[in-house]
């Protein structure tokens, strides 16, 4: 049986990769929860109602990760705490980031729901498409504050030395998304409100049974106790994580942009185009989301301890595994183009080409998503959350957002997938360019 491994260790790739791959697997499993209710929708319920879901989710998304914000900036510093050896400290900013994230859930739910109308007609949606995404959108939010703790809970488990029963949880979480989809959709006949409940019971169950883990006694290196009040702590922990939400919210931002420009420039056929490549980039991103979050915690557990020299053998290594993930992922991408796209289309098979021809643009933007995402995750474990929400600002708000207004004007829409291409290509540039400046200064 293998040992368990230690954020103190020093890590070779073998530890590196079994220390982050339940991270992984769990990253692709939340993603899924998204992609089931694509491929359930687009087969059994229609293609107006595939389109809403696309169109819907990236505002969801915003409101959800929030979780990710507190998960990874809180994780950042309790795993400075722990290696200070100030457990009590860790435990006590663990069970207030958890509280006050739920409490925001909660919040931003009721609005949310209340305000979903307006803020679906903002995206341009009317008639069928408009009445859809609300339905869609009120039923999944009512799951946020659930949302929002597995978001969160993905990194504790790992700041924890869980990863292993974080991964459990996440798939069992997926799999029951799985089993919803099909109960609700294909038995019951419930449409699409059945994919909006299979996908918010999903996330309850993987946000609760986090909460009665961690409540109870255990032998993982955090446990919810009663909360101590300490507001400077907190806000650290959010303004730390907050390049990480950043980088996801923006995401989704610039999806809703991409979406309206879509409904401009290719109607609601682009719009179904975008959401199959959005779904198989949700995969290929949480590889890389993943690792940068698994891995996230052991550098600041040696950045607390002052360990400089495991700093760069886990800088160096990183960068060697994002290098051979990123080259394999284009080429995985080109291959898989047209038997994934025919998977989702197969009651639209005219849009068959042009999804196929998308797809082969946007491959090319796996060649330097892994840098661009590892360059923003990497500052935010060594606790500089403004480098970190610069890489982010610049990859989405000036990147990815300048080119999506920019370049349909000049090649149409072909020019709305160019500039995926151009953001992720600019993005991993800036992270490297502050890794080296910064170099000295950190000591990696």
């Amino acid at each position: 049986m293998r040992s368990k491994i230690h954020l103190s260790e020093h890590f070779t790739y073998g530890k590196l990769l079994r220390f982050t791959l339940p991270s992984i697997v769990m990253n692709i499993f939340s993603s899924l929860y998204i992609i089931v209710d694509g491929y359930f929708v687009a087969n059994y319920v229609g293609k107006t109602e595939f389109a809403a879901v696309s169109l819907i989710m990236p505002v969801l998304n915003i409101l959800g990760t929030t979780g990710y914000m507190f998960g990874v900036g809180g994780s950042a510093l309790i795993a400075k705490k722990l290696g200070e050896k100030d457990r009590e400290q860790a435990d006590r900013l663990f069970s207030l980031i958890v509280l006050v994230s739920f409490c925001l859930g909660a919040f931003l739910m009721v609005s949310g729901f209340i305000f979903m109308p307006q803020v679906t007609s903002m995206l341009g949606a009317n008639g069928t498409l408009l009445k859809d995404s609300v339905l869609y959108g009120r039923i999944f939010i009512l799951a946020l504050p659930a949302w929002i703790l597995v978001y969160e809970f993905q990194l504790f488990f790992v700041t924890a030395e869980k990863p292993g029963l974080g991964l459990v949880v996440t798939v069992c979480a997926g799999l029951s998304n799985i089993a919803f989809d099909a109960l609700f959709i294909i038995g019951f006949h419930w449409g699409l409100a059945g994919a909006a409940a299979a996908s918010a019971l999903s996330q309850i169950v993987g946000g609760v049974f986090p909460l009665i883990y961690f409540s109870r006694k255990n032998n993982s290196l955090l446990k919810l106790v009663k909360p101590v009040w300490d507001g400077r702590s907190l806000i650290k922990s959010m303004t730390n994580g907050s390049s990480e939400f950043m980088a996801e919210a923006a995401a989704s931002f610039v999806g809703i942009i991409y979406n309206v420009q879509l409904l401009r420039y290719a109607g609601e056929n682009g719009v179904i185009i975008y959401g199959l490549l959005m779904y198989v980039s949700l995969i290929l991103s949480a590889i890389f989301v993943g690792y940068s979050n698994g891995i996230g915690p052991v550098f600041s557990y040696h950045y607390g301890a002052r360990d400089h020299s495991e700093l760069r053998n886990l800088r160096k290594k990183s960068l060697v595994l994002i290098g051979i993930t990123s080259a394999s992922m284009f080429v995985i991408s080109e291959v898989i183009a047209r038997p994934y796209s025919a998977l989702f289309l197969r009651g639209s098979a005219t849009l068959l080409p042009d999804a196929v021809h998308a797809f082969r643009i946007v491959s090319f933007a796996y060649l330097f998503t892994g840098m661009a995402i590892f360059g923003s995750a990497f500052f935010t474990a060594l606790n500089n959350g403004q480098v970190s929400a610069l890489i982010s600002f610049l990859r989405t708000f000036v990147f990815e957002l300048g080119a999506v207004l920019l370049l349909p004007t000049l090649f149409g829409q072909d020019g709305i997938w160019y500039s995926v291409v151009f953001a992720e290509l600019m993005s991993a540039v800036a992270g490297v360019v502050f890794m080296a400046a910064l170099q000295k200064k950190y000591k990696y």
